[in-house]
């Protein structure tokens, strides 16, 4: 054993070095005061964009955790400047929200509630029905607590919190040793631990019956009260948060040794809750990259049970996606979960320590076999196959029967910088391409079938589909850095105007004057010390503002073909303003609508683009202060042609600060209990020995997104109720969107235009057709309240005529009627 500890004790040191040399280069140097062109006597701060200010390090989404205005920035993807103007007119503003308002008033769907759990039974129905339950095994045996490890495997659990084990003995911690497979039904069942059966006084076969005095198992606690709510039928309208971005299984990625803890663990929390080794084996003042780009110089390194230090806001590298807090969110209101699978080769492959592939797509397959597994996890949890509240849906159309039921809708998305291998290299004779149309197509296919619906095409990287946006300042530099060791090139930001002033790509650190010959010192300073930077050349870039000039390739346009022709929905974040304006471009000439901004990484010549196609955007989630802000201005933006409600980007896990508190003196701050959706009780949550409360922590971890949304509404004050409803209608505009995409055309109540006459509507919505052929036939509903879905059409002398289409229990076309 001692070999291998040294081994490991030299990786961590190893990890630590390269850490602190990346560090020192990229936070250690001073920067240096630039003058702008035109502007001899006027300095700015080259490290952060335009208009901001603030102290403290920059992390991979240019965060700057001393300033809270980066985080709460309208574009985290282009310089948005306070002095600018909004392209879009006042008036244009004020009728757009005006719409929004007015569609706030119709109807709401009837909703009813649902059983979080499955009922149990004083005898287990079969042998999924035990978890997290108290049984005896006979008449008079000892109560034993059920904790699922796994679809029908047990932890069983005596009252002395030991746990039986293969060899007759009682063990004081769970192992492979002590997992039971059941098998068996009503209430007869044997229990198998890799070929030995459980046998107790001779017997083999046990009669269990549920009963009282077991050990508590020790688990984070989800403190929402009240059933979650539902639909009345499977096809109406439906109401829920978003999170349009997120990384649940973040732990997997950069080769899955940087980031510390998951989201589950076969025995709990004390298992998954865990720091990093490198963090621990230091005492926490290891933790180089945590100090980065958290700005702490330490922290303490214990997770489950007194969470000190993390989960928190500013700590980066922690786990903040624990299936419980997850479940609150749930539980809170929220219905929509996108999880975005993520990697980044180079980062991956610069950190000394990994387990894992840095290949983007190994890691993209691995971590959607992770989504399933959580997903049967939290079956096993909740009595079966299927009985859980977390479910991956692949299509608008389930993901309605999903949230209706009560549940978690779970979309399945990419964020990576090399998706398909898909980079290139930068040589003499030009750019080499690294994949062709077919490779594209095959991977696409094969991402389809594992579940993936959502895409972005670059992330970090320039790569042969597309440009980026870029990172600006001293992040930039080092992002800018790996561009080059992945593709042998630097970005090709070049100087721009944008007609709107604001819609650039990041500003990168600059000279006043190109021709003068001078080099980013800073930039030569890193290759120097770090000394894995060695790279020779340096990138030269004149006045701001920057656009880079790589747009979208010709192999990224077949990709958004053929996203499109699989009815995928396609983000255009972090691609460069060039390469976003020519793929939405080219989305408007096919008129397809399944394009969103999912966190605030597009600018703002391209949200209004957006809302025309009948798009979503989710900002990124930030302060809850900052995130009105972008509800208000959003608001004149939204086009009346299609239902709005508005959604969040919370890019947890993702290297993304969260929301900070406003603290324990801000005006009006949240009280507990307080009433969430569907009228649950929501209180302050608990994790072992920590209580998370929004006024005080923040966004913490995952589950304190129910109590940051009832934050947002204190912060709107008069406009409080009116954020909530559009946030409550998230969900139903995300599916109309996801619907579009699939070709079904947009409501013709709001598109006058695409009115059938009465009796071509009624020859198209024939009696017996699925909800989704209705669609297809006649398009999206004007409401959807029940079992009843409402159109219009137009007289033969064009006046306006409402349109009621009755359905069964099973969703057919039972009967069509001209209501007005």
């Amino acid at each position: 054993m001692e070999p291998d500890r040294s081994r490991s004790t030299r990786r961590l040191g190893a990890a630590a070095l390269t850490s602190l040399a990346l560090l020192a280069a990229a936070l250690a140097l001073p920067a240096e005061t630039l003058t702008r062109t035109g502007s001899p006597q006027a300095t700015f701060d080259a490290t952060r964009p335009a208009g901001l200010t603030g102290d403290g390090p920059l992390d991979e989404h240019d965060h700057s955790h001393g300033d809270p205005a980066t985080k709460n920035a309208l574009s985290r993807g282009g310089e948005v400047s306070a002095a600018t103007q909004d392209p879009t007119s006042a008036r244009q503003a004020r009728e757009a929200a005006a719409h929004v308002a007015s569609q706030r008033r119709l109807r709401d769907p009837r909703l009813t509630t649902v059983r979080a759990t499955r009922k149990r039974t004083a005898v287990p129905a079969d042998r999924f029905a035990m978890a997290g339950g108290c049984y005896t095994l006979t008449r008079a045996g000892e109560p034993l607590r059920f904790r699922a490890t796994t679809l029908g495997t047990y932890l069983l659990i005596d009252r002395d919190q030991r746990f039986l084990a293969a060899d007759g003995t009682r063990a004081a911690a769970p192992s492979p040793a002590t997992e039971w497979a059941a098998r068996g039904r009503d209430g007869r069942m044997r229990f198998n631990n890799a070929g030995t059966p459980l046998t107790l006084a001779g017997k083999v076969v046990f009669s269990l019956r549920r009963a009282t005095g077991c050990a508590a198992y020790a688990e984070a606690q989800v403190n929402v009260s009240g059933r979650p709510h539902s639909g009345i039928t499977p096809f109406q309208e439906v109401r829920g948060y978003v999170d349009a971005h997120t990384h649940g299984m973040a732990f997997e990625f950069l080769g899955g040794s940087v980031h510390c803890g998951k989201p589950w663990d076969a025995y709990g929390p004390e298992h998954a809750l865990v720091d990093c080794p490198d963090h621990s084996a230091t005492g926490g003042h290891g933790a180089l990259l945590e100090t980065a780009l958290g700005g702490k110089p330490g922290h303490d390194p214990v997770g489950w049970p007194t969470f000190k230090d993390w989960p928190a806001p500013e700590s980066l590298t922690h786990e903040g996606t624990y299936y419980k807090w997850l479940e609150r969110s749930w539980r809170g209101g929220q219905r929509i979960f996108v999880n975005l699978l993520v990697e980044n080769n180079k980062l991956c492959e610069l950190y000394p320590l990994k387990r894992n592939s840095c290949d983007d797509m190994d890691s993209l397959r691995l971590q959607a076999q992770r989504m399933y597994e959580l997903q049967d996890y939290i079956d096993a949890q909740n009595g079966g196959p299927g009985q859980g509240w977390y479910r991956i849906v692949r299509s608008p159309w389930q993901a309605r029967r999903v949230i209706n039921a009560g549940k978690l809708a779970v979309v399945m998305g990419i964020e990576t910088s090399v998706p398909f291998g898909c980079t290139f290299k930068k040589l003499p004779a030009g750019d080499v391409d690294q994949c062709d149309p077919a490779g594209i197509d095959r991977q696409l296919d094969e991402m389809h079938r594992l579940g993936v619906r959502q895409m972005e095409l670059v992330n970090k990287f320039d790569n042969a589909l597309s440009g980026i946006a870029g990172d600006p300042g001293e992040t930039g530099v080092v992002v800018n850095a790996a561009n080059f060791l992945e593709t042998g090139t630097f970005w090709d930001m070049r100087h721009c105007s944008p007609a709107d002033g604001e819609s650039a790509d990041r500003t990168q650190l600059a000279v006043p004057d190109i021709s003068a010959g001078q080099q980013d010192a800073l930039f030569g300073a890193i290759g120097q010390v770090s000394g894995l930077l060695n790279l020779g050349a340096v990138p030269l870039y004149g006045t701001p503002m920057h656009c880079n000039a790589r747009g979208l390739t010709d192999l990224g346009a077949h990709l958004v073909d053929s996203l499109a022709d699989r009815h995928m929905l396609i983000d255009p974040d972090h691609m460069s303003v060039k390469a976003r304006n020519s793929l939405l471009d080219r989305l408007e000439d096919r008129s397809y609508s399944g394009v969103l901004s999912s966190h605030s990484w597009s600018t703002p010549d391209a949200y209004p683009r957006i809302y025309r196609l009948g798009g979503y955007i989710a900002p990124y989630a930030g302060d809850s202060t900052g995130f009105v802000a972008k509800w208000r201005r959003h608001l004149g933006w939204a086009d009346k042609r299609f239902y709005f409600g508005f959604g969040y980007g919370a890019d947890i896990n993702g290297l993304g600060a969260q929301g900070s508190p406003r603290g324990a003196a801000a005006p009006d701050p949240v009280t507990y209990p307080f009433r969430g959706l569907g009228g649950v009780r929501i209180d302050r949550q608990r994790a072992g020995q920590r209580v998370f409360d929004i006024n005080l922590d923040g966004v913490a971890q995952y589950g304190a997104y129910p109590d940051w949304i009832e934050d947002a509404a204190h912060v709107a004050g008069a406009d409080g109720a009116a954020l909530k409803d559009d946030m409550w209608r998230g969900a139903e505009a995300y599916l109309q969107t996801w619907e579009r995409a699939t070709g079904v055309a947009p409501d013709s109540c709001r598109n006058p235009g695409s009115r059938l006459t009465v009796r071509a509507f009624t020859r198209r919505a024939r009696v017996g057709l699925s909800t989704r052929a209705l669609m297809n036939r006649v398009g999206q509903p004007y409401e959807r309240l029940g079992s009843r879905y409402t159109y219009c059409a137009r007289t033969a002398g064009k006046a306006r005529a409402v349109m009621a289409v009755t359905l069964s229990s099973r969703g057919r076309v039972i009967g069509i009627r001209r209501a007005s």
